[in-house]
């Protein structure tokens, strides 16, 4: 009975040792190289230290164009988004009504002298006859008061017909302002008024200011960190809709005097040259508000970075090819860059494509990235 089961127990062993020894090939083929990714290294490189806002465009002079009369329109003298210059008339309000007022009002002050002038010799007569008793004391006193209210009168037409005057010139709406002018709201034909409202727009489109609010929190550690108040270190940026940077280099020059009890934070403003017109009133834009001077900050590419609810991290290959993760804390870098403010040190690879394929722990094939912008192959700054 003992050798039976011996032998039984042989011949399991020997099927156990011959189907391991069939599953070895299969988990080594299985298992497969490690993963290839792409990896970059941390690099030094100089860069303006700043924060991001979002803005609004708002031109620093806009006059919406109102009629001051009422009357029919007779011509639009302008070219919707034309440039007009300030006195160019741009509508013209039918002009006959007003003139004639002007001529009776012109009229009025002509009779208003005469009778002045009669009650002037009237009272000068007067003195005379005063003087030999042919009239009484009170008859001359009464010449006069007349004498001095046809004065009055005269006075009272000169100002009617200056009003009427100005009433004829509002017949002829001029520009206020130099700047490009918008729709007219109005044809000739209608009739216009202080009623009607808003004829057309005019815009000075150079300089712009940018407006955009900013916390309390870095207000106080700006003012903390220049005692002066002075804008001269900082500078401001915009970043345009389609992610490109505007070409002209703004200065900053106001914060508001009050905090706005919702958000907690201060409108600040920055003036922009505009000679090309790419920016407009109304337009939201990105502000990058950042030191003048550059300072060396450790960068890696914006692909590398990942965000979870912890916060950023990215995934870095050691020097023996395995996977590990690290917290950072980033700052606003150049196009394309972040900048590295905490978790990194120079030289470091981090993963800039192949992420998915890469486990914390685990080996994988590294290969060399393309060049960070402003920075060769090696992770050196160019030039």
């Amino acid at each position: 009975m003992s050798h039976r089961l011996s032998f039984a127990a042989l011949c399991t062993i020997l099927v156990m040792l011959v189907a391991c020894d069939e599953k070895q090939p299969a988990a080594r083929q299985q298992a497969g190289p490690p993963p290839a990714v792409f990896v970059t290294p941390v690099a030094r490189q100089a860069v303006n230290a700043g924060v991001d806002f979002i803005g609004r465009v708002e031109a620093l002079e806009k006059v919406e164009v109102r009629a001051r009369v009422a009357g029919f329109l007779r011509e639009v003298t302008f070219v919707e988004g034309q440039v007009v210059k300030a006195g160019d008339m741009i509508y013209e309000i039918e002009r006959e009504p007003f003139a004639a007022q002007v001529a009776l009002a012109q009229a009025q002050v002509e009779r208003a002298e005469a009778d002045a002038k009669n009650a002037s010799l009237q009272a000068q007569r007067g003195r005379e006859l005063v003087r030999t008793n042919t009239i009484a004391q009170s008859t001359q006193d009464q010449r006069v008061a007349d004498a001095d209210s046809a004065s009055a009168n005269v006075s009272a037409r000169r100002a009617e017909l200056t009003s009427a005057k100005i009433q004829l010139d509002y017949t002829r709406i001029l520009a206020p302002i130099e700047g490009r002018i918008g729709r007219s709201a109005v044809t000739p034909g209608n009739v216009v008024g202080p009623n009607t409202g808003v004829l057309t727009t005019i815009v000075r489109q150079s300089p712009m200011r940018v407006i955009f609010p900013v916390s309390q929190r870095a207000i106080l550690e700006w003012r903390r960190g220049t005692p002066d108040q002075s804008f001269d270190a900082i500078q401001a940026r915009i970043r345009l809709a389609d992610g490109s940077l505007y070409d002209q280099t703004g200065k900053l020059n106001f914060i508001d005097v009050k905090t706005d009890r919702a958000t907690d934070s201060v409108l600040v403003q920055a003036i922009f040259d505009n000679p090309k017109a790419i920016l407009s009133d109304g337009q939201f834009v990105t502000v990058l508000v950042e030191a003048k001077q550059a300072e060396q900050t450790l960068v890696i590419p914006q692909s590398a970075v990942q965000v979870d609810q912890t916060g950023p991290y990215v995934l870095v290959v050691g020097a023996d090819n395995k996977v590990s993760v690290k917290r950072v804390k980033l700052g606003r870098g150049e196009s394309g860059l972040a900048a590295v403010q905490e978790g990194l040190a120079e030289g470091e690879k981090v993963i800039t494509e192949g992420a998915q394929r890469a486990r914390p722990g685990a080996a994988v094939a590294p290969r060399p990235a393309e060049a960070m912008p402003g920075t060769t192959a090696g992770g050196g700054k160019k030039g």
